[in-house]
């Protein structure tokens, strides 16, 4: 089977606008060996001034973008010109070939190549976020399994503490993640309700079922109560999709952050008024804008108008969570301080 990785280096034409040579780093390297903790993102700024446009020096078609073939560390990416246009293919396409002395299925053989394969952007940043519900519909949390008793009668618990809970079955495994209901998100400008946040508390493991279930805490980044609500672990793989700018013009707000602060920046995650049915996938790339303030003026008649300064751009997100209404990106760059209702559009 000929290697998924060999098959990246596409230099054929896809539809994909060329790449001029002004879009390079000023001093960009001929080559980069890529190292365990690389990401996609990193990668690509090492070349590139706009990181967002490495589909287009790969010459990625739609279908290689959302199901991209993977990187290892080992490989060596070569920038090159061709016809006056950057170009970067991969000089050596095969350190994972070890794998291939060991006779497993084409699904296990994926999954195997895909632990090893370098992530869009940090898991370390973003793990969590991919295990937890975040978003949930009204009377979800309701309808979850709750603590209903905690040990010696303790108010408030944390990591090491047990707890117990009512409503949980076998079938649903034994780690559980801890959340209460949160604040509404609604549209700034429509206010239409966008959803209802899940509060992350952190997590527990079951230690004995019953009609009360007994389990330990093992993890708490807030402090966890009686009638705070339990969901069973799912974890979901770090999506590879490549780096990308939305194919047509998409703009929203940031409505929200992690934390609930007002002001964040870089490695930042925030919140934002769009999802799926705006066309939003994993991978995009938005940039985003502080919003021009309104100020008093005079115009040429000499009567006293309103003007609105024009918005200034501070950074860029990269969105890794998207669910029907809303999405969860992280801010891969910033150059001021980003606020609640700055803009983000299609860079």
């Amino acid at each position: 089977m000929r290697n998924i990785i060999i098959s990246l280096i596409l230099l054929f034409g896809v539809g994909h606008p060329a790449v001029a040579e002004e879009a390079l780093q000023d001093n960009p390297p001929e080559k980069h060996v890529v190292v365990k903790g690389d990401t996609l993102w990193s990668i690509a700024a090492r070349f590139l001034k706009e990181p967002w446009r490495w589909p287009e020096v790969w010459n990625l078609n739609r279908e290689q973008i959302k199901n991209p073939h993977l990187i290892f560390p080992g490989n060596v990416i070569v920038l090159s010109m061709k016809d006056g246009k950057p170009q970067l293919q991969l000089e050596n396409a095969n350190p994972a070939s070890r794998l291939e002395t060991v006779k497993l299925s084409p699904r296990t053989r994926s999954e195997i190549l895909a632990l090893q394969a370098i992530p869009s952007i940090s898991p370390a940043i973003i793990g969590p976020f991919l295990s937890q519900p975040l978003i949930i519909d009204d009377g979800e949390l309701e309808r979850a399994p709750e603590i209903v008793g905690t040990e010696e009668h303790r108010v408030v618990v944390g990591a090491g503490n047990r707890i117990y809970a009512s409503g949980m079955g076998r079938e649903d495994g034994l780690d559980w993640n801890i959340y209460r209901p949160g604040k509404i998100l609604a549209d700034p400008d429509t206010r239409e309700i966008l959803g209802r946040e899940a509060v992350y508390l952190g997590r527990a493991r079951v230690s004995r079922f019953g009609d009360s279930t007994t389990l330990d805490i093992t993890k708490s980044v807030l402090e966890i109560n009686r009638r705070d609500k339990l969901v069973p672990v799912t974890e979901d793989p770090v999506n590879a999709y490549v780096p990308h700018a939305p194919e047509r013009a998409i703009s929203g707000s940031i409505i929200a952050a992690y934390g609930g602060v007002a002001e964040v920046g870089q490695n930042a995650i925030v919140t934002i008024n769009l999802g799926q049915r705006d066309g939003l996938e994993v991978g995009h790339v938005l940039a985003i804008y502080r919003r021009g303030i309104t100020v008093p003026t005079v115009d040429q008649d000499g009567k006293k108008v309103a003007l609105k300064l024009p918005d200034e751009r501070s950074g860029l997100m990269f969105v890794f969570r998207t669910f029907s209404k809303v999405s969860y990106a992280l801010i891969v760059q910033s150059s001021r301080p980003v606020h609640m209702l700055d803009v983000v559009q299609t860079p």
